[in-house]
């Protein structure tokens, strides 16, 4: 069992920068892939980049690519995505999500979610 809040989401302008966290309570957390996902008004849930807890490998969809940075830190059972040159298309909820041993491009696939934070990216 885990638990996931995210945090840092906020109002920005285009270009700009903010740093969302992944806070994890419960269960051990750093042998668990975490994704994260964001979703606007209308629009199907989408991924936006993963990291894998063993090797430390990361993903990222192709939107973000170049722009976005995910990261962790283990022993604050936490996981940070930095995301830079925002854009207005990036307005969305943020989740965080986890799973033992998936650490792919689809929702279904991860066992625990976040409430979600809201970015907005104003133009």
């Amino acid at each position: 069992q885990v638990q996931l809040v995210e945090s840092g989401g906020g109002l920005v302008q285009a270009g700009g920068s903010l740093r969302l966290s992944c806070a994890a309570s419960g269960r051990t957390f750093s042998s668990y892939a975490v994704g994260w996902f964001r979703q606007a008004p209308g629009k199907e849930r989408e991924f936006v980049a993963s990291i894998t807890w063993s090797g430390g490998s990361t993903y990222y969809a192709d939107s973000v690519k170049g722009r976005f940075t995910i990261s962790r830190d283990n022993a604050k059972n936490t996981v940070y995505l930095q995301m830079n040159s925002l854009k207005p298309e990036d307005t969305a909820v943020y989740y965080c999500a986890a799973d033992p041993d998936y650490s792919g491009t689809y929702p279904v696939m991860y066992d625990y979610w976040g409430q979600g934070t809201q970015v907005t990216v104003s133009s």
